[in-house]
């Protein structure tokens, strides 16, 4: 997928855990850990809200697009 989420970087940037982060913004660790890895097909705009409150970012700090194949999906 040609988007990549860098959740784990400004994790790392505001010395923060998975845990304190879906506590924040009211998500199970394992839904963070599913976006967090890439693996998720979708995320709601008050969730990446609610993530760029708690990380105070904005959401491009959060997702990027990457030039890519994408012919397979």
């Amino acid at each position: 997928m040609p988007i990549t989420v860098d959740i784990d970087v400004m994790l790392a940037r505001r010395k923060m855990s998975v845990g304190e982060l879906a506590d924040r913004v009211g998500i199970t660790p394992a839904n963070l850990a599913v976006l967090k890895n890439g693996r998720a097909k979708a995320v709601r705009f008050a969730t990446l809200a609610a993530l760029c409150e708690a990380l105070e970012c904005q959401p491009g700090d959060l997702l990027r697009w990457e030039a890519g194949d994408t012919a397979g999906e």
